[in-house]
């Protein structure tokens, strides 16, 4: 394995270690909320104030924190009718222009949200029952589609087999 590779398999081992992390941390967040609330609601009539918020923000880590993880491991949906009929090379050359549209829609879509994280911040938007703040999860969805942006583009310059039809295993040839 060339140094290349080695440090392209510790980004990636460090990737799917945060981004699997926070995802998990968030879901677990949401399961001890929902049976602290459930339990309260049922054992003494009173649930958690603002627990529909709470969940509504955890899952927007969990999903954003996923984009990365299911674009590392191809795991997306896809089209794939046409590639009995492809050849390898066509199949890979597919690959890549669908990993560079996938950055550069990813990438847009971190600007806008950059932007409107930045509006948030600037009017104080919050929740409406806990009063906390918007702009810091719009910025951490914004930073997390700009991480997702930029494992599309480590796709493009190093494929894996099972993301891209076509492309040879390691160590198979």
């Amino acid at each position: 394995m060339t140094g290349q590779h080695a440090a392209g398999d510790r980004l990636r081992r460090l990737l799917e270690w945060l981004c699997g992390s926070l995802a998990a941390l968030a879901l677990f967040g949401i399961m001890i909320l929902t049976l602290i609330d459930v339990t309260g609601r049922k054992a003494i009539s009173q649930s958690v104030p603002g627990s529909l918020e709470m969940t509504e923000l955890m899952m927007v880590v969990v999903i954003f924190a996923g984009l990365p993880l299911v674009s590392l491991a191809g795991e997306h949906v896809v089209f794939d009718s046409l590639d009995p009929w492809l050849s390898a090379r066509v199949r890979r050359v597919q690959g890549v222009c669908v990993d560079a549209c996938c950055a550069l829609g990813l990438l847009g879509v971190a600007s806008v949200m950059w932007n409107m994280a930045a509006a948030r911040v600037g009017d104080g938007e919050t929740t409406a029952q806990l009063k906390l703040p918007i702009a810091p999860f719009i910025y951490g969805m914004s930073v997390l589609c700009a991480v997702t942006a930029l494992v599309h583009l480590m796709l493009m310059l190093r494929p894996v087999a099972h993301h891209h039809v076509g492309v040879e295993s390691e160590g198979s040839s």
